[in-house]
Order: structure tokens, then C-alpha cells, then sequence
């Protein structure tokens, strides 16, 4: 039977070096990086329930790998700060060097050009004219015709310019309304 002492020295004490569990994190963080930028960018901002699914799994996964049998909380909450001082490392990363940003989040990618689908482009990304002709749905959009230039960001939203609005712009700049 465990003491009150002892419960508290399982919170408190790690079974494994500190040292250890910074260096899985960051090892672990990278692969999981990494895999999300192969996967593709609508493994981020679309995902489907596969996707979804594959991400719970993938959490729970890395996990031991992680912690490597320690479950005490200062454990735990040295994981989450390695993880935290990681992403806020990446975020600044990505704000001050272009390359960086490129290498983490990929770039755009042209889906439509003047109304007319770019099936090459959406072969590469994985995407179905389905889904994309869903994609426009939820923005409005039901004729592809419309549509001057819809682009996938590499967050994995989908960025259009309706025709129409590019004729307003132009009119606006004929008549001096900027």
C-alpha cells in the first residue's frame, strides 16, 4: 500500500533523466513535423475522418515514446513545455526566415486559373474535383466558371478570386476610387 509520501514523490520525481525526456520531445516533435508536412496540406486545415483519426492514433502513439515510462506530472509538464518552446521556436522561425517557412509549410498551390480546373495541380495535392467543387460550396461558389484564381494555402484553406470581383477592382481603379 502506498504511503502519501510515496504517491507524492510518483508526481513529483521523474523514472527518467530530464535530459531524456527534452531530447525524445524534440525527436519526437520533428517526426511528427515532419510526417504532417509529407501527408499534404489538407491533412491540417481539411481533414477528412481518416485523417482525423490518424492523428488521434498518432498522438497516442508517440506518447510512450515520448515519456519512455514516466508518468509523473513534472514529467508531463517538462514534455508539454519542450513541446510549447518547440512550436513558439518554429512559429518565430517561420515569421523571420522565408526558407524556413517554405520548408515547414509548403507553398501554395494554383487550383483553378480564369474558370478553368488545374486537374495536374489537384492530382498532386490529392484532391478530387468533388472536393473541391465542395471547398467553392462552402465559400458560395457553385459555378466554377466564376471563379478567376481559387488557390490552396499552405494551411490548407482554399483562397478564391471570383471573377467579378476582379472586374470590380479593375473599375474602381479606372474611375480613381483607390
Amino acid at each position: 500500500m502506498h504511503t502519501a509520501l510515496e504517491a507524492l514523490r510518483e508526481l513529483v520525481f521523474t523514472d527518467v533523466h530530464w535530459w531524456s525526456l527534452v531530447i525524445r520531445a524534440t525527436v519526437v516533435f520533428f517526426a511528427i513535423l515532419l510526417l504532417l508536412r509529407i501527408a499534404g496540406k489538407r491533412a491540417v486545415a481539411n481533414m477528412g475522418m481518416a485523417e482525423f483519426v490518424a492523428l488521434l492514433l498518432i498522438s497516442n502513439a508517440v506518447q510512450n515514446a515520448m515519456n519512455g515510462g514516466d508518468n509523473s506530472l513534472v514529467g508531463g509538464i517538462l514534455l508539454a513545455s519542450v513541446i510549447i518552446i518547440l512550436s513558439r521556436g518554429f512559429q518565430y522561425a517561420t515569421f523571420r526566415w522565408r526558407k524556413v517557412e517554405r520548408l515547414v509549410q509548403g507553398r501554395p498551390t494554383l487550383l483553378i486559373h480564369n474558370g478553368k480546373i488545374l486537374h495536374d495541380h489537384l492530382k498532386a495535392e490529392l484532391l478530387t474535383v468533388r472536393e473541391l467543387r465542395t471547398l467553392l460550396r462552402k465559400q458560395g461558389i457553385h459555378d466554377i466558371h466564376e471563379v478567376c484564381d481559387a488557390v490552396l494555402e499552405s494551411d490548407g484553406f482554399v483562397s478564391v478570386t471570383k471573377k467579378s470581383e476582379v472586374v470590380d477592382e479593375m473599375e474602381m481603379v479606372r474611375n480613381d476610387v483607390y
